[in-house]
């Protein structure tokens, strides 16, 4: 008797055409633009891409907003008006999180190491960047009294940053993406980025 192998599931043969997809060159044309013009070199590069503590910073770095948000969600669904004030200041603070993460993750997306890899890095940091965009507002919201369009919009935010994590994970578990720290033999130079 032979057992057939199960089907790949949807989410990962959407992400395997996701890296053949050359129309998103375009999309990491420009993030490649945006890191050069705003990443440092030299040593606070390799300290973003985690020199110092010897693997990839961003996956620590994402717990972060990704903890304030989980939080504020709980208190979302447990008591939305109970627990009014608690959640906006998570979702604030997870807010707050976002610039130092998503440098993190430019660093390493910057040390990427094939055109597939960096095409689904780009779509992973766009779709981050909505989802910090959807917490911003959902905290703009709450701040001014409408909480439950706040949280409608932070539940949003949070179905939009889940599709991103599995993107995340999706290059460091099976593209073997360890980050750009010193594990695959040393940090790349700014000047080396391959374009888009």
């Amino acid at each position: 008797m032979t057992v057939e192998p199960l089907p790949a599931p949807m989410a990962e043969r959407r992400t395997e055409q996701l890296e053949d997809d050359t129309r998103v060159d375009a999309l990491t044309g420009r993030l490649g633009e945006v890191a050069r013009m705003v990443l440092p070199g030299g040593r606070l590069l390799e300290e973003l891409r985690g020199r110092s503590i010897g693997h990839a910073l961003h996956p620590l770095m994402t717990d972060m907003p990704l903890g304030a948000w989980i939080g504020a969600t709980v208190l979302d669904l447990t008591g939305p008006h109970k627990h009014a004030d608690a959640a906006r200041r998570l979702v604030g603070a997870g807010v707050l999180f976002v610039v130092p993460t998503a440098l993190s993750g430019l660093a390493d997306w910057s040390g990427l190491s094939s055109a597939e890899s960096r095409r689904v890095g780009a779509v992973h940091a766009a779709l981050n960047a909505a989802a910090g965009t959807l917490y911003g507002t959902s905290w703009l919201l709450r701040r001014g009294g409408r909480t439950t369009s706040g949280v409608v919009v932070g539940l949003l935010g949070g179905a939009v940053v889940s599709v991103s994590g599995y993107l995340g994970g999706h290059l460091t578990l099976r593209r073997g993406e360890p980050g750009a720290s010193g594990q695959r033999g040393g940090v790349e130079q700014i000047d080396d980025w391959p374009e888009g």
